[in-house]
């Protein structure tokens, strides 16, 4: 069946299961989205890891930065256990052996966070041959501008408020998506968006089935969400 929209779990089904994990992944691959986010951090010896951070007690039983610990410290972490003890064990992923396990299952949106070099997730994202099945988001302008300047190709997503800035992220960036919160779209930046061929992607991280149907009356391209599977229930109407 066609799907209108594309679906993006946000961490992954990290309302089920921890963020960031290959747990809330899989959820997120056997209600068949389309898209599962994952954070990208590195660690004090340059190894890349999956986890927002800057710290990681919040998601795991360690301590202190990641860029401050080495990725022998980091391997020895529990990422599931604060969630729930059913995940008790489950390790912080090392960005390439999630690549490789999550290669053509489902398609990926990299927030890819600093310090971390873009050139390093590129390389990967060859290395994978994952380039086709991706797009990429840095929070920081000047990351975002030297990943345009190493690569041409991949796609690369700008979060935006209205049409200006949507026409800037394609002029400046070669932009290919631009991400709105659900209260910030409008039929100007639609407009915007169409005429320069940018996908739009609607931010919501409700649970709201109401605030799934403004989403889904918008007809966007994309929708970043923390539930999946809520919204994929309420889209079965329109589909």
């Amino acid at each position: 069946m066609h799907k209108p929209i594309e679906i993006v779990c946000h961490k992954g089904a990290n309302a089920y299961a921890p963020e960031n994990t290959f747990a809330s992944s899989q959820l997120c691959i056997d209600w068949g989205m389309d898209y599962v986010e994952i954070d990208v951090n590195t660690s004090k010896d340059g190894v890349l890891y999956l986890l927002h951070g800057p710290d990681v007690e919040r998601t795991t039983n360690g301590k202190g930065l990641i860029t401050e610990l080495t990725s022998a410290e980091i391997d020895k972490l529990d990422a599931g256990s604060w969630f729930s003890p059913k995940f008790a064990g489950e390790p912080v992923p090392r960005l390439e052996s999630f690549l490789n396990w999550i290669k053509g299952k489902i398609k990926i949106f990299f927030d890819v966070k600093y310090p971390v070099e873009p050139q390093q997730v590129i390389a990967m994202v060859y290395q994978a041959g994952l380039q086709q099945e991706c797009f990429f988001w840095f929070e920081r302008h000047t990351e975002a501008l030297k990943f345009r300047k190493l690569d041409q190709q991949l796609l690369l997503k700008v979060n935006v408020s209205n049409a200006r800035e949507a026409a800037l992220a394609k002029d400046e960036l070669r932009a290919n998506i631009v991400e709105v919160g659900l209260d910030g779209m409008s039929q100007e930046l639609l407009d915007a968006c169409r005429q320069r061929g940018l996908k739009v992607m609607i931010n919501y991280m409700g649970n709201d089935p109401e605030a799934f149907r403004k989403i889904l009356w918008w007809q966007v391209d994309m929708v970043n969400v923390d539930y999946g599977d809520e919204f994929a229930r309420v889209a079965k109407e329109f589909w």
